[in-house]
Parts: C-alpha cells; structure tokens; sequence
C-alpha cells in the first residue's frame, strides 16, 4: 500500500475525531443531530421528497432513513405532504422550524470553520475544496 495513502487514512481520521469533539460543543437544544442536518439539508436543497427517494440518494436501507425521518417529524422539522406531481406516495417537505434549524446548524458550523481556517490562503481553501469534492465524488463513485 502506497505510504501517501495511509497518511490519507491517518488525517481521515483525526478529522473524525476533531469534528466529533466539535460538535459536541455548542447550545445543545440547538443543535441537531447529524442524520437530521443532513436529511434536511437534503430536502432544503431538493424539495419534497419520499422516503424512498431519499433512501436511494444516502444509499441506505427504507427502514433506516423511516426512523430519522420519524425523529424529524416529532421535532417539527419536515412534515408529510401529498405528491405535489401527483404521485401515490407521499412525501416529505422541510417545515419553517426545519429551515430555521438548518440555518442556526449550518451558521454553526461554517463559523468553527472560519476560526479554522482563519490563516488558510484564498488559494489553499481552494485547492482543498476542491480535493474534498473529488473526494466525495469518488466516494459516490
């Protein structure tokens, strides 16, 4: 195995460790747990979505997105509308509550970031968004 790759895998997974001890910091009744961040993230940027659909987009199992999405629905974070195409199954949809959590998580975030990345370069942000990117799109791949 390539030595490159390993130190790959090394830095992985201190950003594991470091993102776990950051988040959880912060105003607890505020935050949200990541499954939710991510399914409202998801639904923000896609509108209303099925379960189905949004099993198929995390490739995970119905039974699984079913349970987050339960939490999300006793919170008041997405509610369950009829298929705005006219569909049989129902979906999804973010609530205001939902938008505005997901805004607060978000601001979070990006501001522990900034504190970060503070001394980072135009340049050096650049080129690691963009070698994130490739990341995860090989991931996805």
């Amino acid at each position: 195995m390539r030595e490159e790759i390993a130190d790959i895998e090394r830095e992985l997974m201190l950003i594991g460790r470091y993102k776990e001890l950051a988040t959880t910091s912060g105003p607890d009744e505020m935050r949200l747990e990541r499954s939710s961040y991510i399914l409202l993230r998801r639904l923000e940027a896609e509108g209303p979505m099925s379960i189905g659909q949004l099993a198929q987009a995390f490739n995970l199992d119905t039974s699984t997105v079913n349970r987050q999405t339960a939490v999300l629905l006793r919170g008041g974070l997405a509610e369950r509308i009829p298929d705005p195409e006219g569909g049989m199954a129902r979906k999804l949809r973010i609530t205001e509550e939902g938008l505005r959590r997901v805004a607060a998580e978000r601001a979070y975030r990006l501001n522990g970031l900034s504190m970060v990345l503070k001394d980072w370069t135009p340049q050096e942000l650049a080129s690691f968004a963009e070698g994130l990117a490739h990341f995860n799109a090989s991931i996805e791949q």
